[in-house]
Order: C-alpha cells, then structure tokens, then sequence
C-alpha cells in the first residue's frame, strides 16, 4: 500500500503558518512549526505534527502565551532559572540552548532550568545540531500538572512519563538517547486507545494495581497508571530516574507537583557541556568512536536484528524523509487539514 509522503519545507511552512494564524508571534511560531516537524522526521510521531492541535488548543484557551518576555530569576556564571510564562516549549527550550551553548563556550558547561514552560515536543529534536558541533547535551522535563505513571510498588499515578535526552558527539554520527522514565509514553497511550487497540505487553496499571495491556486503564474511574520503567520486576529503576528527573526540574526550577499547578506544560532542566574544555575533543571522540564501533559490531543475538546505536536509526529516518518527502501517520493528515480550513491556511501539498 503507498502512503503519500510530504515535504519537510512544506509542512514547516504549513505548520508556521496556521501558528501565526491562530496568534502566535512569529518566533515562537518558527519554533514550533521547525521542532514538531523534526519529531516526525525522526519517527517520533506521537511527538510531531501530532501535537499541534492540541498546542493551538492551549494557545486558544490561554494556557500557551503566543508572545511574552522570558524572565531570569536566577543567576550565576553557568547557571540561570528562567519563568518562561507558559510560552511554546520548542521555542523556550530553543532559546535555553542558545544560552547555555553561550555560558559553555566560555566556562565549559551552562545549565538553564525552566518554569512555567508549555509542552516542548520531542527531546530527540534538540540533539543533533549541538552534538554535532561538539557539546553534550542533557535534556530532562516533567509536567507537573498531570499524572500518569505510579511509584514502583504503588498503584496510583504520580508521575508524568519524566523523558531525558542525551546527544553525545563522536567524529560523525553523534549518539542520541531519548528515553522516559515509564513503559511507554501518554501519546501513544492515547492514541492506541483512541484505536482501540492494545498494547504489546503489559505496559498499564488498572486502578487495583494490576498489570494490563489495556491503555483504556487510564481513563477510567478511577484512573489507572503507567507502569515504571522496568515493568513490574524492575520498575525500582524507572521510580528512581523519575525522582531524579523531579529535582533536576521541578526542584531546581523552583516549581512542581508541590504547587499542583492546572495548567498543562513543562518544567526543564537543559544542560550543555563543551567536550573540548575537558579531555578535549579528539580524545572524547576516540572513546566514544570505540565504543559505536564495538557496540555495531557485537555478534547479536537475533541476526534479523543487528545492534544499533541509539539515535542511529532516527538520523538515518530523517535522512530518507528529507530526501522522498515525511511519512505521517494516518491520525495526523485529517487534524492538519481541519487545522487548516480553521485557519484559513491551504493545505494543498
């Protein structure tokens, strides 16, 4: 069966365009349209276009501000804590990178946390630029108006799925690591849900605490919950890596679960380290060519099945989509055309 493929530039294009419509300012608009594009260039498609109707839906309602100045409330050589009031995450996250880059070209490393940031898409779409210009970056968020994952031995949600990204720079390809602190993420929870359909494995918790494939779980009352990373006989270590994402966000931000905020959004932790203000980069580049190349290179178990890097795959993807044109997935075209006639925006490509 052939799927229509999309171009990257048109759907950029596309998606700016009914931002600004809808009353975004046109760099936080650019921001937004640039990074959710990304995710589905990468394959994240759950953290792509996916997202920009419900974005536009908290710009509408005013839980998102289409334009407003970024406060520092905090500063010292490399550290800042930013208020970013509600404004789109893509572009909050965007202008931190900026930032910290700047703090790590003179000091070696710069971190930003954020509060009051909306929801910034997929953290795998921030990685490649810097990585490949010699820092790593560490990217954590949560979003401390919503529950969905329950504390190892617990049956009750607590947590968001807490996502964390690394992007590690090597002589070529750099390693990109996106990952969450539970089984699986709420969009593709909703989505498979929306579906009807069930999970692979036993990825939710029903409201008694039993493991299910259902995702239907977590909208029934009362709610159940996402499993931790790790699933019932390791989730100790999802549990721990989603308190560690807490105090690097909402601890060091000064904003959180404590304050039981409404209003659906992130609270970030972004740091950036430049490689050549430690061993320099030839030598962190020889260490972590080693081990790209001993990692491919390990007999696999299933030979179907080759090891890959993390972020090898999702750079190869994006590769191929920017050369044939950007598969969506099928959920997505028909919200971007009703986003479309709603913004009086063609969508004709």
């Amino acid at each position: 069966m052939m799927h229509k493929r999309y171009p990257a530039a048109a759907l950029i294009d596309f998606a700016n365009q009914v931002c600004m419509a809808r009353g975004m300012a046109p760099g936080p608009a650019r921001d937004v349209a640039e990074v959710l594009v990304e995710g589905d260039l990468m394959g994240h498609d759950t953290h792509g276009l996916q997202l920009l109707t419900p974005y536009l839906n908290s710009l509408a309602s005013g839980a998102m501000a289409g334009d407003a100045t970024i406060d520092v409330i905090a500063s010292r050589a490399v550290t800042e804590t930013w208020d970013g009031h509600y404004l789109p995450g893509p572009y909050l996250v965007r202008r931190a990178l900026e930032r910290a880059t700047q703090m790590a070209r003179e000091y070696g490393t710069g971190t930003i946390a954020i509060r009051h940031s909306s929801h910034i898409g997929a953290l795998a779409a921030y990685l490649e630029a810097p990585a490949r210009e010699g820092f790593m970056v560490q990217l954590v968020c949560s979003d401390p108006s919503v529950a969905s994952v329950a504390p190892f031995g617990g049956s009750q949600p607590l947590f968001t799925p807490n996502p964390m990204a690394w992007g590690i720079p090597t002589s070529s390809v750099p390693i990109m690591i996106d990952i969450s602190a539970s089984t699986t993420t709420n969009g593709m929870s909703d989505r498979l849900h929306k579906a009807g359909q069930l999970g692979e494995h036993s990825w939710w918790l029903d409201a008694d605490g039993q493991p299910t494939s259902d995702p239907a779980v977590l909208t029934a009352k009362p709610p159940g919950s996402l499993l931790p990373l790790g699933g019932l006989d390791a989730g100790h270590k999802g549990f721990s890596l989603a308190l560690f994402v807490e105090a690097m966000t909402a601890g060091l931000a000064g904003h959180g679960r404590a304050d039981q905020p409404e209003t659906w959004g992130a609270t970030v932790n972004l740091q950036v380290t430049d490689v050549e203000a430690f061993g320099g980069v030839s030598a962190f580049a020889r260490q972590t060519d080693w081990l790209v190349e001993q990692s491919v290179a390990n007999k696999p178990a299933d030979p179907q099945n080759p090891v890959r890097v993390p972020g090898q795959r999702a750079l190869q993807r994006k590769q191929e989509q920017l050369a044939e044109g950007v598969l969506l997935h099928p959920v997505i075209v028909p919200a971007l055309k009703a986003l479309a006639e709603d913004a009086n925006v063609a969508f004709t490509f």
